[in-house]
């Protein structure tokens, strides 16, 4: 049985902070996105293994986590709540 890689174990190697214009934001490393790019090609050709399938799904998890953790930051320093 393939159990679902935790999201927190991409962040030492898979994350970066980045100050885009006045923001410090958090980013995929080019190595975890080339990887998501890679298991997203896989997954279009029918091609992923269970393994690579449970890995894309903690890497979208964790890019989701992020995205929306930027969109707070974001919309906190232009004055929205």
């Amino acid at each position: 049985m393939t159990t679902l890689p935790k999201p927190s174990a991409l962040i030492s190697k898979g994350l970066k902070v980045q100050q885009i214009n006045n923001f410090t934001l958090f980013k995929f490393t080019e190595e975890l996105g080339d990887r998501m790019q890679i298991l997203l090609d896989k997954k279009k050709a029918d091609g992923l293994t269970s393994e690579e399938a449970l890995e894309l799904e903690a890497i979208g998890e964790l890019d989701e986590i992020f995205s929306y953790i930027n969109a707070v930051m974001v919309a906190r320093a232009n004055g929205h709540t």
